[in-house]
C-alpha cells in the first residue's frame, strides 16, 4: 500500500511525544502450519530463507515442532503441533496457516509488558524469563486483533542461535537468497467498524501514532472497497496498516479473508530488498506467482510519478507497481495467496525515497485482486 502526500486524507502526526514503548525491530514473525517441515522446504526452496534453529523431539519439546529462518534481517517460525488436541491444532482448523505472533524486539520485556497493561492491553503471557548455556531471554505477551499477538522479546543477555529451548539447525541443503533484507510493514484486515477500535488500541495501549488514512474513496474500484490506517511506533521501525471492509456492489477483499480466515488476522507482510527487478525476477524463477497488472497500467504511469531510475520495459514485463509522494518513489508487487485459502500473501517493496503505501495504486491493484476473486468465485 502507499499514498500520495499531496492528496492523503489524513496529516501526519507529531511523531515527537514520549515513547514510553521503545521498540528496536520486529523479531520474529510466527505462523501456525500443518506440516512445518514441508512449509520450512518451501521457505528455503522458493524464497531463499536460510536454516537458523531448530526445536522439537530431538530437543526434548513433545507438543510441538518447530523451524526458525532467516533472510536479511527478516526472521520466520514456523510451528506445527506434535499430536491431536491443543490450542496449535484448534488455529489451524479455525483459520488454516496463518500468523500467531508477531514479536516485538525490546530493551525490557517486563517494562514492555507493564506499560501496555496498564494502558488497558489484555495480557497473553506475564514476563518470563528462558535460559541455556547461551545465555537467558526474557518473553512477555498481549493480545490484539483476532487471535493475533504480539510477543515482546529481550535477548540482550543471549547469545545463541535464536532463543533457548532451540538448536542450531544446520544442513547441508541450502538456497541462495533473492535480496530480502526486512520488513517493512505487516497489514492487520479487521472487521466491519473495528478499524478505529484497533488504532485506539496502537496509539493509547502501545504509543503508535498514525501516519494515513484511506477511506473507502481513496480504495475503491466499481465492486469494492475497503479502508485503512497506518500505525506506527515512535521511531518509525514497525509499520502497522488496519484494514476494514467498506460497502461496494460485490464481496471486498477483506470481506473474503474474513470469512475464511474465520475471523481477523493478518493479511500480508512487506518484505523491503534493494533491487526490486532482481528479488521479483529469481522468485518467479522459483514459481512464486503474482498478481497480472494489464500493461495499460504503464501507459500513462510515468505521467503520474515523474522521472525513476529504472528502465520501465522490466516493471512492466514483470508486473511492478511504481507510485511516488513528495520525498521519492516506491515499487511494489504483490503475490497471490500463498495458501489454498485465500487469505495471506506478502509484498515485495523497494522504497526510493518514498515514505507512502502506493495510493496510486489502489485501483489497479484491487482490480487484479478481483480478477482472482471472480475465477475464486468469491467476488
Amino acid at each position: 500500500m502507499s499514498t500520495d502526500t499531496t492528496s492523503q486524507k489524513l496529516t501526519k502526526v507529531n511523531l515527537e511525544a514520549e515513547d514510553f514503548l521503545p521498540i528496536l525491530g520486529t523479531d520474529f514473525v510466527e505462523l501456525y502450519v500443518g506440516n512445518a517441515k514441508q512449509a520450512a522446504y518451501y521457505y528455503q526452496t522458493a524464497w531463499g530463507y536460510q536454516p537458523v534453529a531448530y526445536a522439537g523431539l530431538e530437543t526434548g519439546r513433545k507438543d510441538s515442532t518447530s523451524y526458525v529462518l532467516q533472510q536479511g534481517k527478516i526472521r520466520l517460525v514456523l510451528t506445527s503441533p506434535m499430536s491431536d488436541g491443543g490450542d496449535i491444532n484448534r488455529h489451524i482448523n479455525e483459520h488454516g496457516d496463518g500468523v500467531k505472533f508477531v514479536s516485538l524486539w525490546v530493551d525490557d520485556a517486563a517494562k514492555s509488558f507493564e506499560e501496555t497493561v496498564k494502558r488497558g492491553a489484555k495480557p497473553y503471557v506475564e514476563p518470563y524469563t528462558i535460559e541455556d548455556d547461551n545465555g537467558k531471554a526474557v518473553i512477555s505477551g498481549i493480545h490484539t486483533y483476532g487471535e493475533t499477538i504480539h510477543l515482546f522479546i529481550e535477548r540482550k543477555d543471549y547469545e545463541g542461535p535464536f532463543l533457548p529451548g532451540y538448536n542450531a539447525w544446520t544442513k547441508s541443503y541450502k538456497t541462495e537468497d533473492v535480496g530480502l533484507k526486512y520488513i517493512d510493514h505487516i497489514v492487520g484486515n479487521v472487521g466491519w467498524n473495528e478499524m478505529n477500535k484497533w488504532v485506539d488500541f496502537y496509539a493509547e495501549v502501545m504509543g503508535f501514532v498514525q501516519l494515513l488514512s484511506f477511506d473507502d474513496k481513496d480504495i475503491s474500484t466499481e465492486y469494492t472497497a475497503l479502508m485503512s490506517k497506518v500505525m506506527s511506533n515512535g521511531n518509525g521501525r514497525i509499520k502497522f496498516p488496519i484494514n476494514e471492509p467498506a460497502k461496494g456492489k460485490k464481496k471486498s477483499q477483506i470481506e473474503e479473508y474474513i470469512d475464511f480466515y474465520n475471523g481477523s488476522g493478518v493479511q500480508h507482510i512487506a518484505l523491503a530488498t534493494d533491487n526490486i527487478i532482481e528479488t521479483v525476477t529469481e522468485l518467479q524463477k522459483r514459481g512464486i506467482e503474482f498478481l497480472n497488472i494489464p500493461e495499460t497500467y504503464y501507459d500513462t504511469v510515468l505521467d503520474r510519478v515523474g522521472e525513476i531510475d529504472e528502465d520501465l520495459a522490466p516493471l512492466k514485463e514483470l508486473g511492478i507497481l511504481i507510485d511516488s509522494d513528495d520525498e521519492g518513489y516506491l515499487l511494489q508487487i504483490f503475490t497471490k495467496p500463498i495458501l489454498d485459502r485465500p487469505t495471506m500473501f506478502f509484498e515485495i517493496i523497494q522504497r526510493k525515497g518514498a515514505q507512502s503505501f502506493g495510493k496510486g495504486n489502489f485501483k489497479a491493484l484491487f482490480e487484479a485482486i478481483e480478477r482472482e476473486q471472480t475465477l475464486r468465485g468469491t467476488l
